[in-house]
């Protein structure tokens, strides 16, 4: 029987960060080796399980403690939690999203020295919607509309979500499209007619809605839609337990849940 693959929590009392630990709780693949927060946190030096880890502040100083860092914090803690990896050589599971497009360009350039697993979303029927509308794109081609409509909790900070992007990027992948070119974020006032290759986001804030997507294909007579609705943070938690799990060991790059699920 393979040894546990021995992971650290970054943000471990958020909502995100609590579910990874009761994912862990329950994976007979990974066991919990180290938890963090940030400078200060309240829950610094509190014992989190019935091993006695305690919630630390300092990653750098626990690198005999872990494998893999899943880290599901914001884009400036993510990074500098990164820098301490590449210099432990510590592999990354990221889920954080938000990113700019240097600090993306940060990222792609730490994969080429660790292994880095970073999705905007690790449900399993998430990533199978990505290929479905990766094929459905194909078939249905330039005589359908592309829209991405998708619903948060009030306390999301940014929008629209990485899941949104990802399904866009999905869909325009499969039309032929360039989603840097095509995509429209914004419709106010007179807009105009539509374009025909362009795809569009709403975004929808509220509640504690723990993550709605529908990408529609809008032809003429008929429209078909593909929906995906969360409602526990414990499926993208034990998907990014697997994904842990997987990517340790592996060699340096940038991996995606395509490859964590064989796609």
């Amino acid at each position: 029987m393979s040894v546990p693959v021995r992971i650290a929590i970054q943000g471990a009392t958020g909502r995100m960060g609590q579910a990874l630990q009761a994912a862990a709780a329950a994976s007979s693949a990974v066991t919990l080796g180290a938890a963090f927060e940030r400078e200060g946190h309240a829950a610094i030096g509190t014992a989190i399980n019935t091993q006695g880890i305690k919630i630390g502040a300092d990653l750098a100083a626990a690198a005999g403690d872990y494998d893999v860092l899943i880290d599901f914090t914001r884009p400036e803690g993510t990074l500098a939690a990164l820098e301490i990896c590449l210099a432990q050589n510590k592999a990354v599971v990221i889920g954080t999203t938000g990113f700019t497009a240097e600090q993306k360009a940060r990222i792609d350039a730490a994969a080429q020295r660790i292994p880095i697993l970073m999705a905007g979303n690790f449900s399993i029927g998430v990533n199978l919607c990505l290929k479905l509308l990766e094929d459905a794109a194909r078939v249905l081609g330039e005589d359908f509309d592309i829209e991405v409509v998708e619903a948060h909790h009030r306390h999301k900070v940014d929008a629209p979500s990485g899941t949104a992007l990802m399904m866009g990027e999905a869909a325009a992948r499969g039309a032929g499209r360039d989603l840097g070119q095509d995509a429209v974020y914004e419709r106010y006032g007179h807009t105009g007619a539509r374009e025909r290759r362009t795809i569009g986001f709403s975004t929808v804030r509220g509640g504690d809605v723990v993550g709605d997507h529908t990408v529609m294909f809008l032809g003429e007579g008929e429209r078909v839609e593909i929906t995906h609705k969360a409602s526990s943070r414990m499926n993208f938690a034990n998907g990014a337990v697997r994904a842990a799990a997987w990517l340790a060991g592996r060699a340096p790059g940038l991996y995606s849940m395509r490859q964590v699920l064989g796609f």
